[in-house]
């Protein structure tokens, strides 16, 4: 019993989402707003339109600037519009 509740606990972390998207704000105390674009097919002309959503993402030391571009991660509710923390920077801004 368990071991099977083990494996589904496990099971259930790798299943966060993960977005890339560049820092377009980095104004709060250790939170940074990301911009995510995505590509959706529109139903009836058949073709691809971007989309842009903001997050809001928990950075614990400061370390994003705007510009960034970054990897975050679903996480639990940090605050009422933060549930997002990020995962990792991927590129820096020059």
């Amino acid at each position: 019993m368990k071991v099977q509740a083990m494996e589904t606990s496990s099971k259930q972390l790798g299943n966060k989402r993960k977005l890339v998207g560049f820092v377009v704000s980095d104004k709060c105390e250790k939170t940074i707003v990301v911009t995510v674009e995505t590509l959706i097919k529109h139903p009836h002309l058949k073709k691809y339109i971007k989309r842009k959503k903001k997050f809001m993402a928990h950075d614990p030391e400061n370390q994003c600037s705007i510009g960034d571009k970054v990897q975050i991660i679903e996480h639990r509710p940090i605050s009422a519009r933060k549930k997002w923390h990020l995962n990792k920077v991927i590129e820096k801004a020059v």
